[in-house]
């Protein structure tokens, strides 16, 4: 399998670069900001990208112009937009995910379990930590949590909480709280809280190298070779998805 990887500058894209290499998978195109993205990735089978939510537009468009399979990493997008880039995507076949650890894929397929079985008798947080140079808040990782609830709960988004100040009285049971931490060289911290009246249940994730995700994007890369158009996330790759 040969990729082309947008992004190659960043954490993530010298990290899926490494464990391309160790895999013995082609890295046939690097391309960052500024670079020609269709001269690099002609040579390619898929098309990885882990830029900036800016940008995903442009990605897209190239791939679908080459034909290209396309997995996506960027995050930070509006829901509208993505809703949007989804339609345009699903000309080929992508995999879309905001994080791609097998680990917090199992994370968000536990959530969604908990949540259709712990009614709204349980309060529902989900709290993330990051490093100090995440430009995105939430992270996606986390808005893809707190979304599994609320269509469990069949609430919509205004039932969420970023944070509580300024918001007065007591806590309403129709609410999910989120709440986004900052700081040093966090990989991914990610909790999903469940309390209840006499017990809670705590579902966590902790990223300690990027290295989990960088061998995700991969697995999701080979996978979205089979496939036929349409967009897809980790869940299908997994075989969560029935």
């Amino acid at each position: 399998m040969n990729i082309a990887i947008n992004g190659s500058n960043g954490r993530m894209g010298r990290a899926i670069a490494a464990a391309a290499a160790a895999e013995g998978i082609n890295v046939t195109g690097l391309c960052d900001l500024g670079g020609d993205l269709i001269l690099e990735a002609k040579g390619a089978d898929v098309i990885v990208d882990f830029s900036f939510h800016e940008s995903t537009a442009s990605v897209i468009e190239t791939a679908v112009e080459l034909k290209k399979a396309l997995v996506i990493g960027t995050t930070g997008h509006t829901d509208a937009r993505r809703a949007e880039l989804k339609q345009i995507a699903s000309a080929i076949p992508t995999v879309w995910a905001g994080n791609y650890s097998v680990g917090v894929n199992l994370l968000f397929h536990l959530t969604q379990v908990a949540a259709s079985v712990l009614d709204e008798v349980y309060d529902a947080e989900v709290l993330e930590m990051h490093h100090r140079l995440k430009k995105d808040a939430p992270s996606g990782t986390a808005v893809r949590l707190y979304e599994i609830i609320l269509e469990e709960r069949g609430l919509g988004p205004e039932a969420l909480r970023h944070g509580r100040s300024g918001v007065p009285g007591e806590r309403s049971s129709k609410e999910i709280g989120v709440h986004a931490l900052r700081g040093g060289d966090v990989v991914g911290d990610h909790t999903v809280y469940f309390a209840g009246m006499g017990e809670r249940i705590e579902l966590t994730h902790r990223a300690t190298d990027r290295q989990v995700f960088s061998a995700g994007a991969l697995r999701a890369a080979r996978w979205a070779l089979k496939q036929a158009p349409g967009v897809y996330d980790m869940q299908d790759v997994l075989g969560f998805r029935k």
